[in-house]
């Protein structure tokens, strides 16, 4: 069932004081205000030495017959659909995470040109998925990836629920979609997880973004794994309870058969 966002003057104040939303304080106005902000104070945000810009749908806009990547790449312009969650949120991600956006608008509009803009490779399928729930996670404990791997839910975010402060593990959102769907309260987020051997997330964060643009990174759908948001500390209201890590619907059990690939290694 697609999701459906609250209304502005519906959302419960109390979703920006957990995480994802508690994290875009830099942006609060445009979260909490009572009004949306513009598509000229969106633009405002962009250093002066970005190529793109934000553009607010039209019909007209969407008759230059360009695919919405396609558009990106050849004009710098991001169709915008004005008081919009959805898009509030992908423009907020372009102007934190702006590398990593534009190394997948490369490869997406890559396989544009090799299957056409109505087909979906498997890479572009990946790109997606990682472009509307994604969440690059540098682990630092070995310990931590069997956990992962196993889908051992307790385990790591119950009996090992001090990494997620301490700084055994650690993650940066991407996924706009994430965002979107936290402004209903309680729900339970699940990223899809690119895992990263790292310590240092800026350096992370760089480099995948170069891979993804060199098309070494993000080919394939079984890049990316499962991972259960709401069970991180600070998360959700109920996941301070063991209770919650024993039957929590968003901890699904491992397919049979099914692989997690090593995780990716900096050059």
């Amino acid at each position: 069932m697609r999701y459906l966002a609250p209304a502005r003057a519906a959302v419960d104040p109390a979703v920006f004081d957990y995480a994802p939303l508690r994290d875009w304080d830099s942006h609060g106005d445009w979260l909490r205000g009572a009004g949306w902000p513009s598509i000229e104070q969106l633009n405002a945000h962009w250093p002066a030495e970005a190529g793109e810009r934000f553009v607010a749908q039209t019909r007209a806009l969407l008759e230059d017959g360009l695919h919405y990547e396609q558009r990106i790449a050849q004009h710098g312009v991001i169709a915008t659909r004005e008081q919009n969650w959805h898009d509030l949120f992908n423009a907020m991600i372009w102007l934190r995470h702006p590398a990593l956006k534009r190394a997948l608008n490369r490869q997406q509009v890559a396989e544009i040109i090799r299957f056409g803009p109505r087909e979906r490779s498997r890479p572009q399928c990946a790109q997606t998925h990682f472009d509307e729930a994604g969440v690059l996670v540098m682990v630092r404990d070995p310990g931590l990836m069997a956990l992962w791997d196993a889908h051992d839910w307790h385990g790591l975010f119950w009996r090992q629920r001090s990494a997620w402060r301490d700084g055994c593990i650690e993650l940066e959102l991407f996924g706009h979609a994430l965002l979107e769907h936290a402004l209903t309260p309680g729900k339970l987020l699940v990223g899809k997880a690119l895992a990263v051997d790292a310590a240092d997330s800026s350096r992370a964060l760089a480099q995948c973004a170069e891979a993804i643009a060199a098309g070494r990174l993000l080919r394939d759908p079984q890049e990316l794994r499962p991972l259960p948001l709401s069970g991180i500390p600070g998360w959700h209201a109920e996941n301070e309870s063991e209770a919650f890590h024993l039957n929590a619907a968003c901890y699904q059990p491992l397919r049979a058969g099914r692989r997690y690939p090593a995780p990716w290694r900096l050059d």
